[in-house]
């Protein structure tokens, strides 16, 4: 499995949602993806790719894309 597929999966995962929607999503646009479901991503998305991220990543990852943009940071290539 390829980062962009744990990537998918994990918030497909969380949000019990369809592929299609993902390009497009961010926090609180879908009821699933509130402050627990928040988490449950996150913890979802740190042991798929075996990372820790800091608070202020967690505080600013707000949609779909900005998570790509902060897993950069982590050395995440997609």
């Amino acid at each position: 499995m390829d980062n962009v597929e744990k990537y998918d999966k994990a918030f497909l995962e969380a949000f019990s949602i369809e592929k299609k929607v993902l390009q497009d999503l961010v926090y609180n646009k879908i009821e699933q993806w509130d402050s627990i479901g928040h988490m449950t991503l996150i913890s979802d998305i740190e042991d798929k790719f075996k990372i820790t991220f800091e608070t202020d990543d967690v505080v600013d990852f707000s949609s779909y894309k900005k998570g790509k943009a902060i897993l950069k940071k982590y050395k995440i290539d997609f």
